[in-house]
């Protein structure tokens, strides 16, 4: 567990109360965001103003990249709930909150959800993913980590995460700093994975599950993206957006996981939940 690090600091410096227009003070929704691999928090700059009202956006940078640079990068599971859990257990018992992770991200707030579940902490409203095939799904990424970079820059590549020019040759800034995240982020997936088809940190969450896929992903394609149902004892609905692997950083998504903070959050108790 760190110290009050970027991960604590982000989560503390979002207020749930809100004061609408008669004086009445209402909840807020927290939403929590994971990032793709090998990335921070960039692709969320923009979802405060998008999300819309009453949603307070904590993009939550994983360590060794941006503010948290200097700190070891997680590669497992238990490293990673270390690093992530008390202060998500703090926040769950301050108020409502859901959970969206792009990616890499779907398989950090995944395992977020089950192991927050495991604590008793109160559930989040829903749990969204996107860009990502659920955990019983192989990909030619699982287990990619340690290939020679002449055989993993093109599977990058098919998604578009090597950047054109010098950058990517060989001694380039990108891979000097950006494709050791990568690879490390590979291994943390790959365990993640492992962990949630291992009956003691894994199987299904109970929680409404929001799942996104991008219609020119060529990873995560719509149709198998939709298997994440399998992942949860509770309602599911799929939606295809508009883009490619990376469409966290377009503007429907954000607007439509905000409308579902908002709907969540104001629905009688006991009611069946509608997106």
């Amino acid at each position: 567990m760190t110290s009050l690090s970027g991960v604590e600091e982000a989560v503390r410096a979002a207020g749930y109360a809100r004061e609408d227009t008669d004086g009445a003070v209402g909840p807020r929704v927290r939403l929590h965001c994971l990032a793709h691999a090998g990335a921070g928090v960039a692709s969320y700059r923009r979802w405060p103003v998008e999300v819309g009202p009453d949603v307070d956006v904590v993009a939550l940078p994983l360590p060794g990249r941006e503010g948290r640079r200097r700190e070891s990068r997680v590669t497992d599971r238990t490293a990673l709930l270390d690093d992530l859990l008390e202060p998500l257990l703090a926040a769950s018992k301050e108020g409502p909150y859901a959970l969206y992770g792009h990616s890499l991200g779907a398989l950090v707030v995944y395992t977020l959800t089950k192991a927050l579940s495991d604590a008793g902490a109160p559930p989040p409203l829903f749990l969204a993913v996107g860009a990502c095939l659920p955990p019983h799904t192989s990909t030619a990424l699982v287990g990619a980590a340690d290939l020679p970079d002449d055989e993993l820059l093109p599977l990058l590549g098919d998604l578009g995460s090597v950047p054109k020019g010098a950058a990517a040759d060989p001694g380039g800034l990108w891979r000097r700093s950006v494709l050791p995240v990568l690879r490390d982020d590979l291994r943390l997936a790959k365990d993640l994975r492992e962990a949630a088809l291992d009956p003691r940190t894994g199987g299904p969450v109970d929680t409404p599950l929001l799942v996104f896929a991008g219609d020119e992903d060529p990873l995560a394609v719509p149709a198998a993206v939709r298997d994440w149902q399998r992942w949860t004892t509770g309602p599911v609905e799929a939606r295809t957006l508009a883009g490619d692997h990376f469409f966290a950083g377009g503007e429907a998504l954000p607007r439509l996981i905000g409308e579902a903070c908002r709907e969540r959050v104001a629905a009688p108790v006991g009611a069946l939940p509608r997106f």
